[in-house]
């Protein structure tokens, strides 16, 4: 199947090896309805199994659904079968920016044209909760016409991955482009590391060398701490400034993208027309990320057991004391209408919190979908510039008929997902709700019928799964 000139679900013509890796292989190909020139990425699904790589692959899927952009490799669909997944990508054959820059410096102009690209690209997918985490000139393409394209979104990270402290904690990246918070492990705001990484990659572009390097690792690493580094003599005072501002070690006080997007060198030549998104419609089941392992797949009690922990092992009986009513605190941080998340508790069984929820999807025109873990996602068919809106709810177990269920959005507009809350599916809710949290106290009589719980009953909380219950 991988042989040049093979056929690949009588979809795609093989061509040559374009790059390989420890998991996948990349190929050129061709595809026969519409001849256009496609990059194929095959990975190995027995060595992505053992190693436990699924969920990084179905999160690079959901990333790139919401990163399409002209300065953004685009996937086109996602394929499987028994042995291999295979990303249908655009094919950009310009090759790496790292080759042109490893012959030396570039000129101004040309250095600003690619730094322009590359920070529309990532305040694009900023704007989706995207952070790349690993940019770095390998990972930047060029294609025909000497556009940059970001590519490689493996090691990105969603909004929804931050802690409850609102930060990242993964360390990750290539070094000598990590930013010092990331370094530190302290936790970091993705947007900002991914801001540092550009300045360095500036600063390459103009100077054909990296501006933190030593032999010794640790000694690079404190480096980048203190942000050490010096400019080389025909580095203009417009970059100079900008470099010196996006290369902070503070973080707080790092650059942010818009203020970098008003700088007088980053403004010259820039063309904002040639930066509009051009959103292609395309199949969405053709992306999804579920679809390509199969329920038979990693089916081990193990594997299961995983699943259906991972959120309610999370919850302890703390949690539950702290979704009552007068243990709430988050008053004193945020108004409840500005919360992305809320949760309440019903006395209804799980199957008519469940029959609700769809019959609110369907009214609102979202799709609903079953996860497992107890999770039920609602989605809606507009695209904007922060994706389609889709709101997460979470089904959990405390007694059989009494239930908490916590409700979030997981992606798109903020403001969308607070006024659909506000007028359509908090009224729709009111005959399955006890109470809200962070709403008024409930009257004695509601307290009074409230159900007993044991203190076995409190810990832990068992999540409900949506393909578990039949709906109406």
């Amino acid at each position: 199947m991988e042989n040049k000139g093979s056929m690949l679900m009588q979809r795609y013509e093989l061509g040559r090896l374009l790059g390989q890796g420890t998991f996948a292989k990349v190929y050129h190909a061709r595809n026969l309805k519409t001849g256009r020139s496609v990059a194929i990425k095959m990975i190995d699904k027995e060595k992505v199994f053992k190693v436990g790589m699924i969920d990084q692959i179905k999160r690079e899927i959901s990333v790139m659904k919401l990163v399409i952009h002209p300065n953004i490799v685009q996937l086109y669909e996602v394929m499987a079968n028994k042995s291999k997944i295979y990303f249908v990508m655009e094919y950009v054959k310009g090759g790496e920016l790292f080759n042109k820059v490893a012959k030396g410096k570039l000129k101004e102009d040309v250095a600003r044209k690619y730094f322009q690209q590359l920070i529309s690209a990532v305040d694009f997918c900023h704007s989706r909760g995207v952070y790349h985490r690993d940019l770095k000139p390998e990972n930047l393409l060029l294609d025909e016409n000497g556009n940059l394209k970001v590519s490689d979104f493996g090691l990105s990270a969603l909004t929804e991955s931050k802690h409850q402290d609102g930060l990242l904690h993964t360390t990750c990246g290539t070094p000598a482009y990590v930013a010092p918070e990331v370094i530190n492990r302290k936790g970091y705001d993705g947007s900002k590391a991914d801001i540092w990484s550009c300045g360095v990659i500036l600063y390459v572009l103009l100077a054909g060398a990296l501006p933190f390097q030593d032999s010794n690792l640790m000694e690079m690493y404190r480096k980048i701490g203190k942000a050490e580094f010096e400019f080389l003599n025909w580095f203009s005072p417009g970059a100079r400034r900008l470099i010196s501002k996006i290369l902070d070690p503070n973080p707080n006080a790092r650059i942010s993208i818009p203020k970098i997007m008003e700088s007088s060198w980053f403004r010259r030549g820039f063309d904002y027309k040639s930066m509009r998104v051009k959103m292609e419609e395309r199949d969405p089941d053709s992306l999804n990320a579920n679809a390509i392992f199969g329920p038979c797949e990693d089916s081990s009690p193990a594997a299961e057991a995983k699943l259906d922990l991972v959120r309610p092992s999370n919850l302890n009986a703390f949690d539950i004391i702290s979704f009552s009513v007068g243990f709430d605190l988050s008053g004193m941080f945020e108004e409840n209408d500005q919360k992305k998340e809320v949760q309440f508790t019903s006395n209804q069984t799980a199957k008519t919190i469940i029959s609700k929820l769809e019959d609110i999807a369907k009214r609102l025109k979202l799709k609903i979908m079953k996860k497992t873990g107890g999770v039920l996602k609602l989605e809606g068919a507009k695209e904007g510039r922060k994706g389609a809106l889709s709101i997460d709810a979470e089904i959990f177990e405390v007694t059989p008929t009494f239930h908490l269920v916590e409700v979030k959005k997981s992606s798109g507009d903020t403001l969308e997902y607070q006024k659909m809350m506000k007028h359509d599916i908090r009224p729709a809710l009111k005959d399955i709700v006890w109470t809200w949290q962070g709403d008024q106290p409930r009257t004695q009589q509601q307290q009074d019928d409230e159900p007993e719980l044991e203190s076995s009953q409190l810990f832990p909380l068992q999540a409900i799964s949506p393909q578990s219950v039949t709906s109406h």
